[in-house]
């Protein structure tokens, strides 16, 4: 579990929790907590949410598992890259009452197969699709043509906040 960044109480900060939940720990493709952890939360203060008790959970997980959730969830086929799974609405939360803001689910072996042509490399990949996924929790959505520029835009500014660029 790591505490996000302010000032307040660390019960007044978002709690970003990063779990490996992959059966083999992802030896081919490792995948550092504490800089997921750092990078959402980085991404929900950005966001505004610095100040707000909150909490989301991240789980990096294995392609079975994040082809089960696809079909099960979304109706597709398939392992994906990146699922959101949205609890609470901050905006409709009033303040001072903890926001459960949700999950997103990341399976890194897609995400490696996917980088070398989508974001260069594996950790940009990664960064992406959580960015991607905590933007989605944040009811940012890509089904209209303007959706996706406003949430590719926003994704963008993330990840040149902390370096990366995508080809």
């Amino acid at each position: 579990m790591t505490p996000g960044h302010g000032d307040g109480p660390v019960s007044e900060r978002p709690t970003v929790i990063v779990d490996d939940e992959r059966e083999s720990g992802g030896p081919d493709h490792p995948v550092d907590l504490d800089r997921c952890a750092g990078l959402v939360t980085d991404v929900l203060a950005d966001e505004g949410l610095s100040g707000r008790p909150l909490e989301v959970h991240i789980h990096f997980v294995d392609e079975s598992a994040i082809e089960d959730l696809n079909r099960q969830h979304m109706g597709g086929s398939g392992p994906t890259d990146v699922l959101a799974f949205p609890v609470d609405d901050p905006a409709l939360v009033p303040d001072g009452i903890p926001v459960l803001l949700g999950d997103v689910v990341v399976c890194p072996s897609v995400a490696a197969r996917q980088a070398p042509t989508h974001a260069g490399d594996l950790d940009t990949e990664l960064s992406l699709l959580l960015v991607h996924g905590v933007l989605h929790l944040l009811g940012h959505d890509h089904a209209e043509p303007v959706e996706t520029e406003a949430m590719q835009a926003r994704e963008r500014e993330h990840l040149e906040r902390h370096g990366m660029v995508r080809p």
